[in-house]
Order: structure tokens, then C-alpha cells, then sequence
């Protein structure tokens, strides 16, 4: 008899092994959207989604017309409600575990982005490494209306895009969740993001834009938006957001350009960089050291200059270092002068050499900033010219 109940109750148990996928969400039922956008409105949020439309991307011959993506937008007063508000509209409810990119309008960002990120680091189906921009002079909503050529799904784009530029360009930066969080708590650094610019937006977001050999409807990335804690405060330019890549080690290629000393350019490739940052406390008083080394091949050659001497080498060199440097504290300029917020992780740098200092220092580092003592040292080494050893032009005249 009691084996009959111990055999009893082990197939109780054994049958909750057995209740099957019980929060199974079909793929049907889903809408998947690989880019959001958040804007400011009233008191409130508006949200929009670009969701996949499946059979135009999925297919092998795509009905043509449809487009690829739908956007859907809804507003309320927090980010969840508004996106659940889209249901209204969308007969789908809208997933978000494959997100791409979050693109955040200027207005909300100036006003603050730290409660909006709320939702996405809280809610479990949304994974962290998608990247974060800010639309410049424009609303988030605009940027995911534009249909992009050569990726069919515009969210697609911005990730892959702003991912590659990064890589053999250097001026925009991949920023995930994660990363932008810790910034903003940061104590010695305050956040950075790309910043992405949309041209003719009513062109861009018919089916035409794609079916011209030049969209006049176009993304593209524009510099570095800086904040101060979590509200946007100003840009950078290309150059100085390049200048931000070097003194953050983000570079890892890049072209540059260097004056011939008669006159013309020469086109020089950043195969390796490595910067290192150095914090210490001299007197009481805060300093950083840059140190940065690079190694370049030649590119291009727009003069009459012989490559195949050491003296012209060395010359390339130190001319390369003079850049590199004017790049560095151009940058450093605009953010000690200008914004006046310290974006390059020094106050990072003063903490880790001197923690006791940095106690006293973090209570007014703003103001410590603007006067900080900075020290660049760059130094460039010329490994290749090419596989050619001068121009075809110097050939020519010889």
C-alpha cells in the first residue's frame, strides 16, 4: 500500500515536468521591431517602432508593393504604456528582443534620457547590445521613416553603418545600453553618442527613394552629441569627435590627410593606434598625460616628394605627430572651453592614480576640468608606402 502511494505522487510530480511551453508566443502573433525611436511630447513620450514586414524581406520575389518596414507610433506617459498603445494600430504586439538601434530625438535628449532608458534595461525581453544615437535637428520618428538602398531594413542600416565607420573611420562611436548607463553614473566621465542627421525626410520615406541611383532621402552619421549627466548640452565635429576616438583608444583605422611642403596632399592609413591616458597629482593639482603611438602606411601621393629617402620619412613623420597632437587638443579645446564637461574619462584617470586625492578632487572636478593641465605626446611611425615606391607624376618629370 504505500509503495502504491509513493508511486502515486512521484507521477504527480513527474507531470509538472510536462506542462509544455506555457508562455510560447507564436511568431505570427509578433511584431518584431528592429528600431525605436523616442520623442518628446507634452508631458509625455512618443514612441515609434519599425516593425519587419516578413513577406517582403523573407521572400525570394517580393511583391514590390510593400515596403520592408512599417512604422508604427503611438504617445503616452511613460515608454511601456506607449508602446503597448500600438496595439491600437498594429495587429501584432511589438517584440522587441531583436532591437538594432534606439535612436532618441534632441528635444527629449536635451531635456534628459535617463528615465526613458528606464524600460529598456528593465524590461527582460530586451537584450543590451544594440546601439544608441541621438537625431540631430530632427525627431527620432523622422530618422526611421527614411527607406535605405542596399539593406532593405533601415534599422539594419544605422547598426551596420555606424558599426563600420567606427572601424576604418573613427569620428562615430558604438554606444550600447550598458555602456551609455555607466557613463551617466559615472563620477569622471560624462556620456557621448553619435549623432545622426536625416536630409528630405518626405522624399525618404517613399517607395522611390530606393529606386533612384541617388536617394534624395538619406542617414548619415554626423559627429559626437555630448551630454552633461543625462541631458545633451552640444556636438562635436567630425574632427574633434575623431580627436574624442584617439584619446579614448576607439581608433583602430583611419585615414588622414598631411601637406606636402610644396604644395599638394598625402593620403596617409592609421593601421594601429594605442593611446594611453595618465592621471596624477603634482602639487595638488590635477594633470594628464597622453601618450599615443600610431604606425601608418602611405596611401596616396598628390606631389613631387621622394619616398624612397629616410630624411622624407622622417619628415612624414613629425608632420603626422604635429596632426595628430592639433587633433587631440582641438578636441580637448571645444569641451574645456565650450561645453565645459569632462567627456574623455580624465577625472577616471585622476581616480585610479590617486583615489585619497580623488575624494577631494570629485567634489568640484567641473570646475578642476576647466583648468587642467593636459600633456599630449604622439608618436607616428611610417611602416609602408605602397606598392610603388614615388608617383607616376614625379616619374613622369624625371
Amino acid at each position: 500500500m504505500k509503495r502504491k502511494y509513493i508511486v502515486y505522487i512521484s507521477c504527480l510530480l513527474l507531470l509538472n515536468l510536462l506542462t509544455g511551453c506555457w508562455n510560447r508566443r507564436e511568431l505570427n502573433e509578433l511584431g518584431i521591431s528592429v528600431g525605436i525611436g523616442i520623442d518628446k511630447d507634452g508631458k509625455g513620450y512618443r514612441v515609434s517602432a519599425q516593425v519587419v514586414n516578413p513577406g517582403e524581406v523573407a521572400s525570394a520575389k517580393p511583391s514590390g508593393n510593400r515596403t520592408p518596414v512599417t512604422v508604427y507610433e503611438a504617445t503616452g506617459d511613460t515608454i511601456f504604456e506607449a508602446i503597448r498603445k500600438m496595439t491600437t494600430t498594429s495587429p501584432r504586439v511589438i517584440y522587441m528582443a531583436h532591437l538594432r538601434v534606439l535612436v532618441i530625438g534632441e528635444a527629449l535628449a536635451r531635456e534628459g534620457i535617463e528615465k526613458p532608458l528606464d524600460h529598456f534595461s528593465r524590461d527582460h525581453e530586451v537584450r543590451t547590445d544594440f546601439f544608441i544615437v541621438i537625431a540631430k535637428g530632427s525627431s527620432a520618428k523622422d530618422v526611421l521613416k527614411v527607406l535605405t538602398p542596399v539593406e532593405k531594413i533601415p534599422a539594419n542600416k544605422l547598426f551596420l553603418s555606424l558599426q563600420t565607420s567606427q572601424k576604418v573611420w573613427a569620428p562615430t562611436l558604438t554606444t550600447t545600453l550598458d555602456e551609455l548607463i555607466t557613463d551617466i553614473i559615472s563620477e569622471g566621465k560624462s556620456p557621448v553618442l553619435t549623432a545622426v542627421k536625416v536630409t528630405n525626410v518626405n522624399k525618404g520615406q517613399t517607395q522611390q527613394n530606393v529606386e533612384n541611383i541617388e536617394p534624395p532621402g538619406k542617414l548619415r552619421y554626423s559627429g559626437l552629441a555630448v551630454f552633461k549627466e543625462d541631458k545633451l548640452i552640444g556636438w562635436l565635429n567630425e574632427k574633434e569627435s575623431k580627436g574624442y576616438s584617439y584619446i579614448r583608444d576607439k581608433v583602430r583605422n583611419t585615414v588622414g590627410t598631411l601637406a606636402c611642403p610644396e604644395g599638394g596632399n598625402i593620403a596617409v592609413e592609421i593601421m594601429k593606434s594605442k593611446t594611453d591616458v595618465k592621471g596624477k597629482v603634482k602639487n595638488g593639482k590635477p594633470q594628464i598625460d597622453i601618450e599615443i603611438k600610431t604606425e601608418e602606411n602611405v596611401g596616396e601621393v598628390e606631389c613631387e616628394i621622394d619616398l624612397t629617402k629616410r630624411d622624407t620619412i622622417d619628415m612624414l613623420e613629425k608632420s603626422a605627430e604635429k596632426k595628430v597632437t592639433a587633433i587631440i587638443l582641438e578636441s580637448i579645446h571645444k569641451t574645456q572651453k565650450r561645453l565645459k564637461v569632462d567627456i574623455f574619462g580624465f577625472g577616471e584617470a585622476i581616480r585610479r592614480s590617486n583615489p585619497a586625492a580623488w575624494k577631494t578632487l570629485k567634489q568640484d572636478w567641473e570646475e578642476q576640468f576647466l583648468n587642467l593641465e593636459i600633456n599630449v605626446k604622439a608618436d607616428v611611425k611610417i611602416r609602408r608606402i605602397g606598392t610603388v615606391s614615388n608617383s607616376f607624376h614625379r616619374e613622369k618629370e624625371e
